[in-house]
């Protein structure tokens, strides 16, 4: 049997931190089927800033039941068409952001869409799970710490 023990092993459900976005913790859906994440995002504008793309949006953490909004910036890197859960075709932004899980930090892209209807704020998708090489207990949840954003912010 071939064995992973260079890989972290995460469950189906991890808390993560975005610190460059000022969110400290927020519940992740690990979703092996989805190749981008994304993050629950509304009122996003683009505005230039020395020549560059950059996004200003809302990001939602929390409950559907306790919602709560915090106004970010980043740099757009990109504009993809996904095919959403309901098998329409969007457009979304993507940005690039420094993603905290457990003890670990890396660069991972989302789409920026609305999730509104959906149980959680944040999708994990297999390309951050490849970059951050991770592999996936799916009767586990919570296996990383809670992050500890503080030491992977930017000064």
């Amino acid at each position: 049997m071939k064995t992973f023990d260079h890989l972290s092993v995460i469950g189906l459900r991890e808390w993560i931190g975005l610190p460059d976005l000022g969110i400290n913790q927020v519940m992740a859906k690990v979703d092996s089927g989805a190749r981008t994440s994304a993050l629950h995002a509304s009122d996003i504008e683009t505005f230039e800033r020395d020549g560059v793309t950059w996004v200003r949006f809302t990001a939602h953490t929390g409950a559907r039941s306790n919602l709560r909004g915090k106004r970010c910036e980043a740099e757009r890197v990109d504009v993809k068409r996904i095919k959403s859960s309901n098998g329409h075709m969007q457009e979304r932004h993507v940005i690039r952001t420094p993603l905290v899980l457990g003890d670990r930090c890396w660069l991972v892209e989302f789409t920026l869409t609305c999730r509104k209807d959906m149980r959680y704020r944040v999708l994990l998708g297999c390309t951050a799970m490849l970059d951050g090489q991770l592999v996936i207990n799916p009767g586990t949840r919570f296996v990383q710490d809670k992050p500890q954003t503080s030491q992977f912010a930017q000064g």
